[in-house]
């Protein structure tokens, strides 16, 4: 079975596992009060070109986002998607839990808009509501697709004029700052949200992700909230030591390289489905894309390669979704063009 259902079906990336072994025996405080933590925070302020922020390493998506949102708003105030937001809808009511409705409003190619935000201040009332207090976006999206510096510019103007936070998961981050159609470095987002995160879990580490926060409110108590949320890991380290073997090298780091081979396999496999005379749905420059392929070779390709039957499509026709890892290789993407040709 070839694997193109996820980007993290696979551990860690040997030279992040190599670093795990080589740490293994050390003895360090726990709950990524250690040194390798701490270093890898340090890293990632240097990367990004601020000090003037905290970073915090999560053991995964859901409780990054989740704790982020619950630490920013009050009460009575809301968190603005997409109705394909990961939050709406792969975190089984994480957000909701803490007690924060999520406002889902409609955009454009798997993107948040100003027009977004305008529509979810539409529906507000007054004491009578929840406030639309934060922004979520993702990047890369759930659809593959990537934000321009100047629409998350655009969309940071929006927010800032409704006084919203926004918030990036950056679950493929590596992905979208390595698309060939990308004009925006990490710096750019570090000065245009207020937080945001850098995934591990679907760039190569075993598990953890890095949130960076720079408002002074979100940040108010915020280990606390990660301990509450049953999200401090005792062997914090753990994560730390995968961050600084992620991150060393700068703009030639394996987090780099490894999102350039996944848009690398991504692109050879969308090249080859296109010539083969499928289309797909949506505009996925990235390490996930979608082909529409007739529900016959879907049946057919499922008995060697193991992806997600994404959605129907029309006139018997299904939308696959394919992702590509720090593990896939050329002859898994040929194996797959040539299963097409059968």
């Amino acid at each position: 079975m070839i694997y193109f259902r996820s980007d993290y079906s696979q551990g860690a990336h040997p030279h992040i596992l190599d670093a795990l072994i080589r740490t293994n025996e050390e003895h360090t405080d726990g709950y990524a009060l250690d040194p390798h933590s701490e270093h890898a925070a340090q890293m990632i302020k240097d990367m990004i070109g601020r000090q003037d922020c905290e970073v915090y390493m999560m053991v995964g998506g859901t409780p990054a986002n989740v704790i982020t949102i619950a630490s920013a708003l009050k009460p009575f105030e809301a968190v603005v998607a997409l109705k394909s937001g990961h939050i709406y809808l792969h975190e089984c009511g994480g957000v909701e839990a803490s007690g924060h409705r999520v406002l889902t409003v409609d955009g454009k190619d798997g993107k948040l808009t100003p027009e977004s935000i305008e529509q979810a201040w539409g529906e507000f009332e007054d004491d009578h509501t929840v406030i639309p207090k934060m922004a979520y976006i993702s990047n890369s999206t759930e659809s593959g697709t990537i934000y321009t510096k100047a629409e998350l510019e655009a969309l940071s103007r929006a927010c800032k004029e409704r006084n919203m936070y926004l918030y990036m998961d950056g679950a493929r981050l590596g992905a979208a700052l390595t698309c060939e159609d990308n004009d925006m470095t990490i710096r750019d987002i570090a000065r245009l949200v207020d937080a945001f995160y850098i995934g591990g879990t679907k760039n190569g580490t075993l598990l953890g992700e890095a949130v960076v926060v720079f408002d002074d409110y979100i940040n108010d108590h915020y280990r606390w909230m990660i301990k509450q949320n049953c999200g401090m890991l005792a062997k914090g380290r753990l994560i730390g030591v995968q961050f600084e073997a992620l991150l060393e090298g700068g703009e030639d780091s394996l987090f780099y390289q490894i999102a350039r081979h996944e848009n690398a396999m991504a692109r050879m496999l969308r090249e080859g489905i296109a010539e083969a005379g499928y289309s797909f749905d949506g505009s996925s420059k990235t390490n996930q894309i979608f082909p529409i392929f007739p529900e016959p070779l879907v049946r057919d390709l499922e008995k060697d390669f193991f992806f997600y039957d994404w959605a129907p499509y029309k006139d018997g026709q299904r939308v696959v979704r394919l992702v590509t890892s720090w593990g896939t290789t050329e002859e898994d993407v040929q194996a797959f063009l040539k299963a097409l040709k059968k």
